[in-house]
């Protein structure tokens, strides 16, 4: 089966998201979002996700199904996030995804979220994909992978040790009062700044930092400074504080995911996950990468954020690759590895 036709779930955070392809091309990408309801809380709440994915799921799927024209039985099977995520999210799309799975007698893949995110490469460009460096930044998750193939074999080089990017951004954006979620404002915001008009601090950057931990992210003493400096200065300039503050993030996500191709000897990086989305980080991406005669790819904005397109995605790849499908009555576990990329 050289182009399978895949239904896949993705509800691990606050969108209920249901995506078909068929091989490496999309049919339908649907998300139903539920952010205006945790804004007034400045982040995700559980509880209000889990309960919008309920009342979002059916709705979603039909919605899919229409827009790709294809019926349930036409599928060669069904893909879920297993992983990580939060538990009470996870639960509702594994579970309706179990219920499909049974009532139409199809596979049914239970897939890793972070995996998920590198694979949606494979519905945007139209090379093989090929052993690559894949730097995933999103709200929850910042880490390094060495990616050999998809489906099997994929190392953590490194990850945060407190803040994910994406949660510095929305805490940044909480102090100045910007609004949720923080990335897209922030981005916004720092068009009109000056991003070296402050020096912020660049975490786990310095010479004994990169050689204790090369591949390893943290936000936290960013954020102290970031807080420190809106105390201390009343009349900040706000453009300035957000383009500064995301040029230190941005500076030392791809000064260590550089480092990792260089180290690993690998020329191909895949930049996936919510930031992915972020202007400053595609620009300094494209010009650091051609300096360093490394290939960088990175998804349109749009399939970024998390979707159901990319769980399908990886499910389809499973299907070619021959891997066997996980059992029926899957559970979920927000505590996946990234190692893990298909849940069994």
């Amino acid at each position: 089966m050289s182009e399978p036709l895949v239904l896949g779930i993705e509800t691990s955070c606050d969108e209920t998201a249901v995506g078909i392809v068929t091989g490496r091309k999309l049919l339908a990408n649907v998300i139903a979002s539920s952010v205006d309801e945790h804004a007034r809380f400045g982040g995700v709440v559980p509880e209000v996700a889990s309960r919008a994915h309920l009342e979002a799921m059916q709705p979603s799927i039909e919605r899919a199904l229409k827009e790709s024209g294809v019926k349930l039985e036409d599928l060669d099977g069904i893909a879920v996030t297993s992983g990580p995520g939060l538990v009470g999210a996870l639960l509702v799309g594994v579970s309706a995804a179990n219920a499909l799975a049974l009532a139409l007698d199809k596979p049914l893949y239970g897939v890793n979220h972070l995996a998920s995110h590198v694979a949606v490469d494979l519905l945007t460009h139209e090379k093989e994909f090929r052993p690559s460096i894949a730097l995933l930044v999103s709200g929850g998750h910042s880490s390094i992978l060495k990616v050999n193939e998809l489906t099997s074999d994929i190392e953590s080089l490194g990850q945060t040790v407190d803040d994910a990017a994406g949660e510095a951004f929305d805490k940044i954006a909480r102090l100045m009062n910007l609004g949720f979620p923080g990335g897209p404002i922030i981005d916004r915001e720092s068009r009109d700044g000056d991003r070296e008009a402050i020096k912020f601090p660049r975490g786990l950057s310095q010479p004994k930092d990169m050689q204790a931990q090369p591949f390893d992210f943290s936000f936290s003493g960013l954020k102290t400074a970031v807080s420190r400096y809106l105390v201390a200065t009343p009349d900040f300039k706000r453009a300035d504080v957000a383009a500064s503050f995301q040029e230190a993030v941005v500076d030392v996500l791809l000064l260590k995911s550089i480092k990792a191709c260089v180290d690993t000897g690998i020329d191909s990086l895949v930049i996936a996950g919510g930031v992915a989305a972020n202007s400053r980080l595609r620009q300094l991406a494209s010009e650091r990468c051609a300096r360093a005669g490394i290939e960088v790819r990175t998804p349109p904005p749009a399939l970024c954020t998390d979707n159901g397109a990319m769980v399908a995605a990886l499910g389809s790849l499973a299907i070619s690759a021959g891997r066997a499908p996980s059992r029926l009555g899957i559970a979920a576990a927000s505590d996946t590895p990234p190692t893990q990329p298909l849940w069994l």
